[in-house]
């Protein structure tokens, strides 16, 4: 059997995966920040729009509003159903809702699209100034710009401070640095399988994978969103999420799943594939159909770049400044951000008691499949809300 021919009957991705204007906006909202927005670079980014969406309704001091913050190639869809406008059901579907842990009766749950994403906020496959995809001028950013971009996003709802900020992985990046940054706005915090900074070996993962992107010949120097299907470079941004997935999830999970069994039909001593590279294959060819590779560089590099003592004297005199309630959980067969770096995290933290645990075989991703037991950890942070006062601003008159 000959691999390579074997694609040649799926559809040909698209040079870009991301939302382009004109689709169908599914439950988005936007906000444009009126200035351009400073980064830490010196560069000052106009015309920026976030994509968000909400759940629930906001009380009138909004003292009922939640941040929900998004991984790499999460999105603003936290919860509802896939369809028109959305690729994906919603990533934390089970958490989301009436009764559930971010329960929609009592919470006003937010999740914007990460600055720099590809699902509705300003990133590279958006149009920039001359109404042309940004591509190779979109600058570079760190955590510390995106959650500027969440604060511009806060003002314009008019949430002056969130009951609680809650983050996994890069999201959990983000939640550290608004109650680092912010903590007059952090309620409360929940940072899940994400360190105070990123380690060698993470840095060394995430450059590997900008590296594969960047050796296809589709990139173009970043400048590919012009090119006809199957001309981007869905192979370099496959071959990214092949490696990335191997780190998401743990050793002995996928030996129990698949150990060394070629696919069935394949023979790897005729080119065929084992098990466990149609899997990796699988999840590669989901990912360039609703990702663009623009944005997987530019949110790779800022998670690179991820330290919450950069600038502040270390981590130590920098997480002094959160002094909020707060949980640091890690899932314990986290291969890519281990235990360890959250029980540093926990014992730096003001407003922690130690590290606690998710139970899991899946490793990083545990944080995503294990609902119910990240659902504990969320009642657990919030309160119940005062009783909610009648608010003239329903959800529908929202930005």
């Amino acid at each position: 059997m000959n691999r390579s021919a074997a694609p040649a009957a799926l559809p040909l991705p698209p040079a870009s995966g991301g939302r382009r204007e004109g689709d169908p906006p599914g439950r988005r909202r936007w906000v444009t920040i009126e200035d351009p927005l400073p980064l830490e670079s010196g560069v000052r980014l106009p015309g920026v729009r976030l994509a968000y969406e909400t759940w629930g309704q906001r009380a009138a001091d909004s003292s009922n509003a939640v941040l929900v913050l998004h991984a790499l190639t999460g999105d603003s869809h936290a919860a509802g159903p896939a369809g028109p406008g959305h690729p994906t059901p919603g990533w934390w579907d089970a958490l989301v809702g009436p009764g559930r842990a971010l329960d929609t009766a009592r919470w006003f749950v937010v999740a914007p699209n990460v600055l720099g994403g590809c699902q509705g906020s300003t990133g590279p496959s958006s149009p920039g100034p001359d109404g042309t995809p940004w591509g190779s001028r979109f600058p570079y950013l760190t955590v510390r710009d995106q959650v500027a971009a969440e604060a511009a996003l806060a003002d314009a709802l008019g949430i002056g401070r969130w009951a609680a900020v809650v983050g996994g992985s890069m999201g959990g990046m983000r939640a550290l640095e608004w109650a680092v940054s912010r903590p007059e706005r952090t309620g409360s915090l929940l940072v899940l399988a994400a360190p105070a900074a990123a380690s060698a070996e993470q840095i060394a993962w995430g450059s590997v994978q900008i590296g594969a992107i960047r050796s296809d010949p589709g990139w173009r120097g970043g400048d590919y969103h012009d090119a006809p299907p199957g001309g981007g470079p869905h192979r370099g941004l496959g071959q990214a999420r092949r490696i990335a997935h191997i780190t998401y999830r743990s050793e002995p999970e996928l030996g129990s799943r698949f150990g060394g069994a070629p696919q069935p039909g394949e023979d790897p001593g005729r080119g065929g594939r084992y098990q466990v590279e149609s899997y990796l294959d699988h999840h590669a060819g989901k990912l360039v159909h609703r990702f663009d590779a623009g944005s997987y560089v530019a949110l790779t590099e800022a998670m690179n770049g991820h330290d919450i003592g950069r600038g502040r004297g270390g981590a130590e005199r920098a997480l002094r400044r959160a002094e909020m309630p707060a949980l640091v959980v890690g899932v314990d067969s986290d291969r890519l951000y281990p235990p360890s770096q959250q029980e540093e995290l926990a014992a730096l933290l003001p407003g922690t008691e130690g590290l606690r645990l998710v139970n899991s075989p899946y490793g990083h991703d545990g944080f995503l499949i294990e609902t119910g037991q990240v659902g504990s950890f969320v009642r657990e942070l919030l309160p119940p809300p005062s009783p909610l006062t009648p608010s003239p601003l329903l959800l529908e008159e929202l930005p």
